[in-house]
């Protein structure tokens, strides 16, 4: 089998993706690598050698010798990059979100199906350990039926991570409700067997909003911006992005259309980094202490009693490879994607479920602004969901 040779839009972050993908001699290559920024190209160039570069995104696209590209660039430009990858009839990975609002979203979703391309959308949890261990324990049956499902989401180095760059300004991410929490309300979406249907949120600004040293514009981020030690407390954090207007503290309450109700709270100061689960049926509940290798979900479904610490189940969360790469999401999700692109076919991963989740943080982001009024999640078109359903495939019946 020859390797698939990859096109890369974008190394920055979320350039370990690539590095995931490059496997010369075990099915993919990258071959080609576009980013405006030079010192990004000479990282790529370190990366991945022989691999040729361009300033130009489009070069890579249009390439007859690329069979599949990679979009990992800011959220706000990705429907512009999907849709021209879809057009030049290459398969697409696409960072999540998927995009930051819901008609560019769908934009996407309306090309790959005018065009018949394969697209594929980067929401990794699904093959996080955790996560496919909570799914299982669900669909086996050891809670009953999913009634509510609460999510908090602490975030120990969200000064770090989204407030020393583009992540902190609303014109290229909506707001963390939904560019992070995109991740989140997948997985709970995925656990529970519904989408969001009404949405009400709050939100502030709460800490970096009032720390004055912040770099000028056009001032590159400092070379310790991101430390595993160092930035504690919050206040201490320096060199913050030049403009700063989302929230650093969410708190979203929705109603799927299955009739689950679910809540999502997320903070950006927290000493600890982790997410915590609890999916409560009619027969039982689950929660997940830590999300990674070492961690443990516990179930608690054999009796009624006061509080007590042992649980009726308990399972270790598995380790996944060297436990990088969200515990070793990564490397799986791009199995699936390589696969996928190739010969196409059913995925773990959704475009549809990819929307929905980004349609609920624009519409609880929007809520969140405007005094936590409640707000409605606009379906997706019945034809393109079905078209997704499908996987990908036209309409025999068209």
């Amino acid at each position: 089998m020859e390797d698939l040779r990859i096109g890369v839009i974008g190394y920055g972050l979320r350039g370990s993706i690539a590095r995931t993908a490059h496997r010369p001699g075990r099915g993919a290559a990258v071959a080609a690598f576009a980013d405006p920024d030079p010192l990004a190209r000479e990282a790529a160039a370190a990366a991945f050698p022989g691999a040729w570069s361009a300033v130009d995104h489009r070069k890579v696209i249009e390439a007859p010798d690329i069979d599949a590209l990679l979009v990992l660039t800011p959220d706000h430009t990705h429907a512009d990059l999907a849709c021209a990858a879809l057009r030049a009839g290459k398969p697409v990975f696409v960072e999540k979100p998927l995009d930051i609002t819901v008609e560019r979203c769908d934009e996407i979703l309306r090309t790959a199906r005018s065009t018949g391309t394969r697209l594929y959308v980067g929401h990794n949890m699904r093959h996080m350990p955790v996560v496919r261990l909570m799914r299982d324990l669900v669909r086996r049956g050891a809670i009953g039926t999913v009634k509510t499902v609460w999510v908090r989401h602490f975030v120990g180095y969200g000064g770090d991570w989204y407030f020393k760059d583009w992540h902190a300004e609303r014109q290229y991410t909506t707001g963390l409700l939904l560019q992070k929490a995109a991740h989140d309300i997948d997985v709970l979406h995925w656990l529970s067997g519904g989408y969001a249907r009404d949405v009400q949120a709050m939100g502030d600004l709460m800490v970096y909003g009032d720390n004055p040293h912040r770099r000028a514009p056009g001032e590159p981020k400092a070379e310790d911006w991101y430390t595993k030690d160092g930035h504690w407390p919050p206040h201490t954090q320096r060199a913050l992005n030049p403009v700063i207007d989302i929230e650093d503290v969410s708190l979203l309450n929705m109603r799927l259309d299955n009739g689950v109700l679910a809540s999502y709270q997320q903070c950006h100061f927290t000493p600890d980094y982790w997410r915590n689960y609890t999916v409560i049926g009619d027969a039982g509940r689950l929660e997940n202490f830590g999300d990674g290798p070492g961690g443990q979900v516990k179930v608690w479904n054999a009796r009624r009693s006061g509080y007590r610490a042992e649980p009726d189940e308990t399972y270790a969360i598995p380790g996944n490879g060297d436990g990088r790469g969200h515990a070793g999401a990564d490397p799986l999700i791009m199995d699936e994607f390589l696969r996928f692109a190739r010969d196409g076919g059913a995925t773990d991963t959704s475009p549809v479920a990819a929307r929905m989740a980004v349609a609920a943080g624009y519409e609880a982001t929007a809520s969140l602004r405007t005094g936590g009024s409640p707000r409605q999640v606009p379906p997706l078109d019945p034809e393109l969901a079905a078209y997704f359903e499908r996987g990908q495939r036209a309409d025999p019946a068209a």
